[in-house]
């Protein structure tokens, strides 16, 4: 028995000894606050701030939205005043983003007032003390894609069929504007290209930034396009061909982009509206309402009125040889006498006129005779200069040689 009593009692204390050693080694429990993530944007450190975001709505004015932050009609007046130049308060677009940064003390004092001009640019006014107002910019890093497609139908299905934006088919369709006519693509034209893309903080797409070069296969022919730098000072850069080549010509293809001819230059052609034969002097580009019309060439505008026939038409002299006119616009956006520079919008389709739908009719003159454009043999821009061929062919190679290791994709 007393044995017993002696285990029992040795037991316990080993227990209670254990029970000490645990209680030794836990120690003092501490609880450590880890401290938010570092939120910067527009230059500010967030986290210093009561944060407020919204959007401009149909309604909405610059003196109302401050007026829900407490600023007084006076100070609003005062801050209109002194930031107009930066940004004119009247000008907000319904739809951009905006952000007002708070004081986090009791008072919670208005302190900037953020506009998002686009997804890159935007305009910081301080509203507090010291009333300024900058633009600024979000940080973009640039990534370079390479990449291949067939044409099945047209070049925007074949960059939809890639998941590519269709920004990046208007950009090729401008590169090669004056050497392939994208109405006569072919089932199995293919293309190349190495391009660089930008995107806000690494992660969010916001566009293309430039197409460093790129090979089109139309009709089994390649139509080689790089770009290069001709004038450091302007920083203006065109496209030229693997043989230093201009791609630009003096005229463009057409007065628009992604159409289709709905009527070629004729002789002979019966008219849908007059129900009769007659000539057609003009080519005819279908495209929808309201679609921009540029002018093919640099001129100044000779003519831009109305008549029962042309509608809303205008009329371009480029030099004492050539002479276009563009029929049936829903919208004249230019006036006699002005300049314009090839690729500029002069009108916007419609239907004005003798028409039955849609459309822009292009006409063109050579020395006073209407002609076909299609037959002439039009000039080309200027060549680049001799003294300039060594740097870029030197310049190309690199990005030759990324073009050629692409593989095209199977039809």
């Amino acid at each position: 028995m007393k044995k017993l009593s002696y285990l029992l009692l040795l037991a316990l204390a080993f227990t209670a000894c254990k029970k000490e050693v645990e209680n030794k080694d836990l120690g003092e429990v501490k609880v450590i606050e880890v401290a938010p993530p570092v939120l910067e944007e527009y230059g500010f450190v967030l986290n210093d701030f009561e944060v407020i975001r919204d959007t401009i709505r149909t309604g909405d004015i610059f003196g109302k939205i401050l007026d829900t932050q407490g600023i007084t009609p006076g100070k609003v007046y005062e801050i209109t005043e002194k930031v107009r130049e930066t940004l004119d308060p009247t000008r907000l677009v319904i739809g951009k983003p905006y952000t007002v940064l708070r004081s986090r003390d009791s008072a919670r004092t208005a302190q900037f007032f953020i506009y998002e001009n686009d997804r890159i640019e935007y305009t910081v006014v301080s509203i507090g003390d010291n009333i300024a107002a900058y633009k600024g910019s979000k940080p973009i890093s640039i990534k370079k894609r390479m990449i291949s497609g067939v044409i099945v139908s047209n070049l925007s299905e074949a960059m939809q069929n890639q998941g590519l934006s269709v920004l990046l088919s208007h950009e090729l369709s401008s590169i090669y504007q004056w050497s392939i006519d994208f109405w006569k693509l072919q089932k199995g034209d293919q293309f190349k290209m190495v391009y660089n893309e930008k995107y806000i903080n690494d992660t969010i797409y916001a566009g293309i930034e430039n197409i460093e070069g790129a090979v089109f296969v139309h009709q089994d022919k390649p139509y080689y396009a790089f770009s290069y730098m001709v004038d450091t000072e302007s920083g203006k850069s065109d496209y030229y061909d693997e043989k230093a080549r201009p791609l630009q010509s003096f005229f463009l293809k057409a007065p628009l982009n992604f159409s289709r001819i709905s009527s070629r230059y004729s002789g002979s052609r019966f008219h849908p509206v007059q129900k009769r034969w007659k000539a057609h002097r003009g080519t005819d580009y279908a495209a929808p309402h309201g679609t921009p019309i540029w002018s093919t060439a640099n001129g100044t505008v000779i003519a831009s009125g109305y008549t029962g026939g042309n509608g809303n038409y205008v009329k371009v002299k480029h030099n004492d040889t050539y002479t276009t006119q563009y029929l049936h616009m829903s919208k004249r956006l230019v006036k006699v006498g002005d300049r314009v520079k090839q690729g500029d919008v002069i009108g916007k389709v419609g239907s004005t006129g003798l028409a039955t739908g849609p459309h822009v009719c292009y006409r063109f003159w050579v020395r006073g005779k209407q002609v076909d454009p299609f037959r002439q043999n039009l000039p080309e821009a200027e060549p680049i200069a001799e003294n300039l061929k060594e740097d870029y062919f030197a310049a190309i190679e690199s990005v030759r040689m990324a073009i050629d290791e692409i593989e095209f994709k199977e039809i």
